[in-house]
Order: structure tokens, then sequence, then C-alpha cells
């Protein structure tokens, strides 16, 4: 009894909510593999796509069906005006005949080609479809990892100004700086409070298009994504990736068999201007005579039709279908070249951030810091200092992300994730 009263007091129960608050709010940051398994298997886009893929397979089905046969059943010479006796049967004449359309030159086989083509064309558009969504997917992902940046940036710098305001506070009392210093300096901190809300705005607003494109209903407060905020200094030649470009290019792909696709339908519309008989067989009983059979063979004298139009336009359809694979693999290797050109600018922008800027930035910063602490610098070249390190790290982040968003294009000219 002592125990359990001991547990429903009122500052137990506290900490019992806030430890499952705790559980509650725990998230789990999701890389970027994860992020886009979630988007490929929940994305409506996506799953109508794979439904009309099906429908495509099915028209497979349909196209190598086999003409029906057609059966008939007539009962002639009847006489229902007969008297004396009446015997309307007495010569009847019963007939059943049978008949089937022989399709030549592999009519059916061809038609089933055409839409297996389809079929395959179909996937090459999904493709080219996951390739142009992911691209959409992979900005947003940059996005929010730009605003984590640059939001661990801001409550970086405004916990630095914090503690140079708790040693300016210490100064005043001690008559080292006046008080029109120590008021510019609690000023200052509005910049940096502004930025920090600004940033976690940001934030939260990258979020929620992120969520918005998985189609999840997280919290966004339980919701987080990790992954390397960084570029790489190397890029694979453009001769290489070029070739990955021409073997992996959805569009370029489909273009191709739209080729092919144009020359089977082509063939087969040469085979449907063939002539194709039809096979008939029928059957009856013919009073006073007694039962018969009987086969013959129809043949459509094609004097006029013959197919041409669908001929000639199958024929004009493969120079088309020619012409639109080549402007596509012109768009690839426009498409490559421009995101390699795009990308490589980049990342001789951040190389010297890299190799010097960012060093620089701080150094001074913590130089005039120690000046200015000392006596040997004035307020306006510490707030300048502070001013330049500031921007000097948020044009970084922003090259960083324009890195990121450089090479999302280029994976996305490519066909696939050549830099992750």
């Amino acid at each position: 009894m002592t125990l359990r009263r001991y547990i429903l007091q009122p500052p137990c129960l506290v900490l019992i909510a806030g430890c499952l608050t705790q559980s509650l709010l725990a998230q789990t940051a999701l890389t970027w593999n994860q992020v886009r398994a979630r988007f490929e298997a929940a994305n409506p886009t996506l799953r109508a796509g794979m439904i009309n893929i099906d429908e495509s397979r099915a028209a497979e089905i349909t196209a190598y069906l086999r003409p029906n046969p057609g059966a008939s059943f007539s009962l002639d010479q009847l006489q229902p005006f007969s008297v004396n006796p009446y015997q309307p049967l007495t010569g009847a004449f019963p007939l059943v005949s049978l008949n089937y359309l022989h399709e030549r030159n592999h009519q059916r086989e061809l038609r089933r080609d055409s839409a297996q083509a389809a079929t395959a064309i179909s996937e090459s558009q999904q493709a080219d479809l996951l390739r142009t969504l992911v691209f959409s997917l992979r900005a947003a992902f940059v996005q929010t990892l730009q605003a984590k940046s640059i939001l661990a940036l801001a409550r970086e710098n405004m916990d630095y100004f914090d503690r140079e305001l708790v040693i300016s506070r210490d100064r005043y009392k001690a008559g080292d700086i006046a008080q029109v210093d120590l008021n510019r300096l609690e000023l200052q901190r509005v910049q940096y409070e502004s930025d920090y809300q600004t940033a976690l705005v940001n934030l939260r607003t990258a979020k929620i298009q992120l969520l918005q494109l998985l189609g999840d209903r997280t919290p966004v407060d339980q919701f987080d994504v990790t992954g390397p905020f960084e570029f790489s200094e190397q890029v694979q030649p453009l001769e290489e990736l070029r070739a990955l470009a021409l073997d992996a290019r959805p569009d370029l792909r489909a273009a191709t068999q739209a080729v092919d696709k144009a020359k089977t339908d082509h063939r087969l519309a040469v085979a449907n201007g063939s002539t194709d008989p039809t096979f008939s067989f029928d059957a009856g009983h013919n009073p006073p005579y007694t039962g018969y059979i009987g086969f013959g063979v129809s043949i459509p004298l094609r004097f006029f039709d013959r197919n041409q139009g669908e001929k000639l336009r199958t024929q004009l359809d493969i120079t088309r279908a020619e012409r639109a694979r080549d402007a596509a693999q012109n768009q690839v290797f426009a498409d490559v070249e421009s995101a390699y050109t795009t990308l490589l600018s980049t990342v001789s922008l951040l190389k010297p951030y890299k190799d010097k800027y960012l060093q620089v930035a701080r150094d001074v910063r913590d130089t005039i810091e120690f000046s200015y602490q000392h006596g040997q610098a004035a307020l306006v070249d510490y707030l300048d200092a502070q001013r330049d390190y500031r921007a000097t790290y948020v044009n970084y982040l922003n090259l960083v992300a324009s890195y990121l968003t450089a090479a999302g294009q280029l994976n996305l000219a490519v066909g696939r994730e050549v830099i992750q």
C-alpha cells in the first residue's frame, strides 16, 4: 500500500508521462535509400503507371488470340400449310455448317510481337517517370539536409554569441566597455535569433514538402532525414558519363523500342494485305435423298483493298520513330554535358571554401574577438568579423546544396545514380 501511494503521487505521474512522450516522439532519421523505397512503394503516380504496364500485358493476350470459328444451323423447306394430312416437316431440309478464317503470313505472331513491343515501351516510360520523380524527391531531400545544416549553424552562432555576451557583461561591470557598446551587442543578438527562427521555419517547410511527396502523414516533429551534406571533388569523365547515359536512359530506350515496334507494325500491315482463305464444312439431309456433306474455300479477291494505306502509314512511322530516336539521343548528350558543366562549376567554387575561406573566416573572427576582448579592436570590427563569418559559412552550405542538386541533375541526365 505504501508503494502504491508513492507511485501515484503527481510528480511520479508527470515523470512517467514525460518518459512516454519522449518515447512517442522518438524518431529514426531516414536515409536517402529508405526515403526512395518509401516513395516508390507509395507514390500513386508510380502505382498508376504499373497498372498501365499490366494493361499492356493483357493486350498481349488479346493480340495472340486465334480467330473464332463460325457455326450456323438452318431448317428449310417447311410446309406449314399442308393439309390432308398435316405434315409440315415432311420435306424439311436441315443444314449445319462450320467455317474458319485462316490467317496467313504469321499475322497472329506479328500482332503478339507488336503488343509485346508496346509493353516494353510502357515499361521504359515507367522507368523514365520514376527517373523524373526521383529527381524531384532528391531535390526535396537535399533541401531538407540544407535546412538542417543552416539551422545547426544558426544555433552554433547564437550559442557562440551568447557566450560573448556573458563576457561583455562582465567587462561592462568591470568598467572595461561602455554601456553603448554593450547595448549594440545586445541588439546584435536579434539578428542571430532571427537567423535561428528563419532556419527553423525553413526546416519545417522542407520536411512538409518531402512528406507531401512521400504521401506520408507523419507529424513533422516525428519525421527526420539524414545523409552526407558534403561534396566530392572526384567526378567521372564526361565520355564515360555519356556512355552510361546511352545505356541507362529509359526515354532513349523507349525511343529505340518505338523504332522496333514501328518495323513490326509495318510487317503486320504487309501481312494483313494478304489473301486469307476461309474454309467451310457443311452437312445436311435433303429428303427424299440421303444426307450429305460438303467442303468449301472462300477467297477474297483483293483487287482494290490491299491494305495500301496502312502499309504506307507504317512505313512512314518507321522514319518518324527513327527521327525521334535521334532527337532523344541528342537530348541525352545535351543533358549530360549541361549537368556535367554545372557540377564542375559548383565544385570549382566549393574547393577554395574548403581549402581556404572557411578557415580564414574562422581565424579572422577568433582574432578580432581576442583583440576586442583585450581592447585592441573596435566594436564595429568585431561585429563585421562575426557577420563575415556567418555569411561565409552560409554561402558554403548553399554551395554544397547547389552541388548536391547538380549531382541530382547529373543523375537525372545519366539515368542512374552516378553520384550518391
